[in-house]
């Protein structure tokens, strides 16, 4: 029986968890899975008290995208029925970081489909954004794809506090999900981000067929390219994916994966996004016990739980909102 209270002190301590304390967390035994969600809050209590960090995502573009994820409802194979529009225009942009402003979230993030941005993309994300920093305390987090350095310096020079690119998945099991891009283009985009100055957001899918191992790989892979931000997304599979039908997780195990990044990367925002609401179900509240963050509001092409109800979640769990945009 592994002791859940030692291991939190162990991390505390500065210490790394081994391979097979790693794999005794996704293993944890049901009935000692509270002991496990306490000892992981007992971490996220050290680095971030009693708060939550608020996310919404705007999808400025949507489908079109030549890649060929399997798990997504955007990719060139996909066939799933989901609304297609060319990038939204940079007043449309500005306005969804109104609503992101109502719904008490810390950072907007802009997203779009594709494998990186043109040029006039480009534009209007930098337009938009000058805008937005001069209106609202918030932080722009940007998910455009695969990034130049170029870009990169592009957005930062017009405010972009963060940028995301996931690396989604372990680097052996990267194959499996997607053959258009590389696991190493991914990581190159995130080190284009931080060498402009740029927070690195990085995360995970979890549930696309992939091994233990291979999820405890993705929390080193984390940690090794020092993401200041990693959402932990888990699959909503679509119908007309390549992943479609695929309903490997359930909540308590998604709970334990939660802990497990955590563990791995104890300092760092753990944000409970994409599927918490498919997958977590009645347990959502659960999961912000080793997590300090979630998305309010819809996700690309599959609908959030209302934004009331979030707010609702936190008041009843005694969490305290995070509204005040940190310094990057």
């Amino acid at each position: 029986m592994q002791n859940w209270k030692l291991l939190a002190e162990k991390v505390l301590e500065g210490n790394e968890i081994t391979n097979e304390e790693a794999l005794a967390v996704l293993e944890c035994p049901e009935e000692e899975l509270l002991e496990l969600l306490h000892s992981a809050y007992q971490v996220r209590k050290h680095y971030y008290g009693n708060k939550v960090k608020l996310n919404m995502i705007i999808n400025t573009k949507s489908g079109f995208c030549p890649e060929n994820c399997g798990y997504c409802a955007q990719s060139r194979d996909s066939t799933a029925p989901i609304q297609k529009y060319r990038m939204m225009d940079k007043d449309t942009i500005i306005e969804g970081a109104e609503q992101a402003h109502r719904l008490k979230s810390g950072t907007y993030c802009i997203v779009a489909s594709g494998r990186g941005p043109s040029k006039r993309e480009l534009d209007i994300v930098t337009s938009a954004v000058k805008e937005i920093k001069n209106k609202y305390d918030m932080k722009v987090c940007a998910c455009l794809g695969l990034l130049k350095p170029e870009q990169a310096r592009e957005l930062k020079e017009a405010g972009v506090d963060r940028y995301n690119n996931n690396i989604n998945t372990s680097e052996r099991h990267h194959d499996q999900i997607t053959t258009s891009h590389t696991y190493h283009d991914r990581v190159a985009t995130v080190n284009h981000a931080k060498e402009a100055g740029i927070s690195p957001c990085s995360g995970v899918i979890v549930g696309m067929k992939e091994s233990k191992q291979d999820v405890i790989d993705m929390a080193r892979a984390l940690k090794e390219l020092d993401a200041d931000s990693i959402p932990v997304n888990f699959l909503h599979a679509i119908d007309g994916t390549l992943l479609e039908g695929t309903n490997e997780l359930t909540p308590t195990y998604c709970l334990k994966v939660l802990s497990l990044f955590r563990f791995i990367n104890p300092s760092k925002e753990i944000r409970v996004s994409g599927g918490r609401e498919v997958n977590l179900r009645s347990l959502q509240p659960f999961s912000l016990y080793p997590a300090n963050s979630i998305f309010v509001g819809d996700y690309l092409t599959t609908d959030g739980q209302e934004g009331t109800k979030d707010h609702q979640m936190l008041e009843d769990l005694g969490f305290e909102v995070e509204y005040a945009k940190e310094t990057v």
